[in-house]
């Protein structure tokens, strides 16, 4: 068992939900990085998604589009990223997940980037780009390793691939709250408890909300239809907010702070 399933079992113990905090990996830069996760165990986060920079981030809105960029500027790979997580598993066991498109990891090796990430302490991978169907041979080589693999269930999932997509996925599975891309939202649509609901029908494993969820509200509210939230471009925005500024982590983390003491 993973650090990702360790927490979610530690939490349905306790009766409580998973916050999942997404920053970009190298923005602004590596140590801040280093710096913001160590910060965010403290403050309520429960497991990391650190984004690998990529230069075409399609399922990703202006927000860390802007990150992504500007950490490629700093020259971020995702050989760095892995040895920025050995560095953080030496003070931290907090879970880590990297969130990245496919083409790095294709120009890494499939194999090469389970047994690496695993190795430097990563516990899973989410692919946007990536659809279960053509990801045979790395779901293979990651039950091996006891990686996880996310993947996506949006409103528009049709019911007859909602199980394909459960029976691939590991960890947790990841509900995409809206149609687009990542980005703060004011409204979400009715029906996604609906539909959580009918994907629970067929699933004990953990389902996640994230892309939009911004406030503590929002929080407040997912959580009560999901077994966790995740929030990335509200805290990426703090980040851009405060880049340069000697109290960035500070910042940062209590807005997090603010957000992850209103799950349910």
């Amino acid at each position: 068992m993973n650090r990702i399933d360790e927490k979610f079992k530690e939490l349905k113990a306790k009766k409580k939900k998973a916050f999942i905090a997404f920053i970009t990996a190298g923005y602004p830069d590596l140590k801040t990085t280093k710096e913001l996760v160590l910060s965010f165990a403290r403050v309520g986060v429960d497991i990391i998604e650190l984004g690998v920079p990529f230069s075409d981030p399609l399922a990703d809105g202006p927000t860390i589009q802007t990150a992504s960029y500007k950490a490629l500027q700093k020259g971020i790979t995702l050989e760095k990223i892995l040895k920025l997580v050995a560095e953080i598993r030496e003070i931290s066991q907090i879970p880590i997940v990297l969130m990245s498109y496919y083409n790095p990891i294709f120009y890494y090796g499939e194999k090469r980037f389970v047994e690496c990430a695993k190795k430097c302490g990563v516990d899973g991978v989410i692919i946007p780009d990536l659809p279960p169907e053509e990801a045979k041979n790395l779901i293979v080589t990651a039950k091996k390793n006891d990686f996880s693999t996310v993947f996506f269930l949006s409103p528009t999932t049709k019911k007859p691939r909602i199980k394909n997509i459960v029976n691939a996925s590991s960890g947790f599975i990841y509900f995409v709250s809206v149609s687009g891309v990542t980005g703060v939202r004011n409204q979400f649509s009715s029906s996604i408890k609906g539909k959580i609901i009918a994907v629970k029908k067929i699933t004990k494993k953990p389902i996640c909300i994230g892309f939009g969820i911004s406030t503590p509200q929002q929080v407040k509210t997912m959580s009560q239809i999901s077994d966790g939230v995740i929030v990335g471009s509200a805290i990426v925005s703090e980040i851009l907010k405060h880049e340069g500024r000697k109290d960035l982590v500070r910042k940062v983390s209590f807005f997090v702070s603010q957000l992850t003491s209103e799950l349910s």
